[in-house]
């Protein structure tokens, strides 16, 4: 039977399986034997520097992330304590561990009913159906009491850093987010369409929103080989919000395309690891907050609602099968509505008027999409 062995470099908790002499920590890469023999004297302390490197005392500057319609600049930010679950123990073989975010906007004119209900049916699923430790799920929500677990820009950004911290081959990471995106400007010229994606934190009206850019760098650029991370994005112009270099573009048929958007002058993709992102709809569409998916009318985000249905009634995914599901929900949704003959009103809280909804999938690298298994 497993035990666990404090690591003697970062002070976690791993599980060592029976006979095995030595063992190495996912968490900071000490090599240790298993035999019951005490930390060393200084391990609190290396494990204070590891927490420092955790959380760098500048945040970096992204034109366009500001209050303001134009590029702004911010002096240095320092940064407070990393909110973060209790640590739990390492597995051997990699460790999985989720950063999820659900906003309502509570008390605002653009609220939403279903971001939150969203976050919750996101972690269950992981942690009840998927196997990830209940204390390696950072959950920030706006109904949260406290101030470091609520989805403020500050608490989403160092959310992220935790997320890829330590991350070291054989670990799965991910990324959920249900509420509102948005586009403005590109000012750095690193977008063919000319404008960035962006999340809205709760707090975005004063603190500014987080673009797509600095997402990238922060969760994507440092994926080492070996490690693999998934991002589900439940908001509106959300496609390409991870600036993932390949987009999959499907036709209704099932055929699809590679986009190669890789620009020379900027590096977006990982350091060895890789990246998948589902989103909600494409950069120019909208998603959608409604409650025609359940049968007690609790609203959730069509996509996420979708999502979570496929993972857990679809044996053996692929990457294709998941997408076309999630498709392949909303339209029939759709088109039940219409045949009802409540058109107007319950179609528009599925799909804007103006434009489908259209779940997308992007990637760091492309890859046959109908043989490979979806696996978190």
């Amino acid at each position: 039977m497993a035990r666990r062995q404090q690591c003697s470099g970062c002070l976690q908790y791993l599980l060592v399986p029976p006979e095995v002499q030595t063992i190495r920590c996912a968490a900071c890469g000490t090599v240790a034997n298993t035999s019951n023999t005490p930390a060393p004297s200084n391990a609190r302390a290396r494990w204070g520097q590891a927490r420092e490197l955790l959380v760098p005392g500048q945040i970096r500057s992204y034109p366009g992330s500001g209050t303001h319609a134009f590029p702004s600049v911010y002096g240095p930010h320092q940064q407070q304590p990393l909110p973060r679950p209790a640590l739990s123990p390492v597995s051997v073989h990699g460790r999985k561990r989720a950063l999820i975010c659900g906003l309502n906007y509570v008390g605002k004119y653009y609220s939403l009913k279903g971001s939150i209900n969203d976050a919750k049916c996101m972690r269950y699923l992981l942690v009840e159906k998927l196997g990830f430790p209940l204390d390696s799920v950072l959950m920030l929500t706006d109904d949260q009491q406290d101030p470091l677990l609520k989805p403020t820009k500050r608490n989403m950004r160092k959310g992220m850093r935790w997320l890829v911290y330590g991350c070291q081959p054989g670990d799965s990471l991910l990324f959920y987010f249900s509420g509102h995106g948005s586009q403005q400007e590109d000012y750095n010229s690193d977008e063919l369409n000319g404008y960035d994606e962006a999340l809205l934190p709760i707090d975005h009206e004063t603190e500014g929103v987080i673009i797509d850019d600095e997402i990238n760098e922060i969760i994507v650029r440092p994926l080492p080989r070996g490690a693999k991370l998934h991002a589900i994005i439940d908001a509106c112009h959300s496609g390409t919000v991870l600036d993932l270099p390949f987009d999959c573009k499907m036709k209704k048929e099932g055929h699809y395309i590679w986009d190669d958007k890789r620009n020379p002058k900027f590096n977006k993709g990982t350091s060895g690891g890789v990246a998948f992102c589902f989103s909600a709809c494409d950069d120019d569409q909208r998603a959608s907050d409604t409650n025609v998916f359940s049968e007690t009318k609790t609203n959730t985000g069509a996509m996420t609602f979708c999502f979570i249905q496929a993972v857990e009634n679809e044996p053996d995914l692929t990457y294709g099968r998941l997408l076309i599901a999630i498709r392949k929900a909303i339209l029939q949704v759709k088109a039940c509505l219409r045949k009802t003959g409540t058109i107007k009103n319950l179609v528009n809280k599925v799909l804007q008027k103006s434009s489908i909804q259209e779940p997308q999938l992007s990637s760091s690298y492309p890859f046959n999409i109908y043989s490979k298994r979806f696996l978190l």
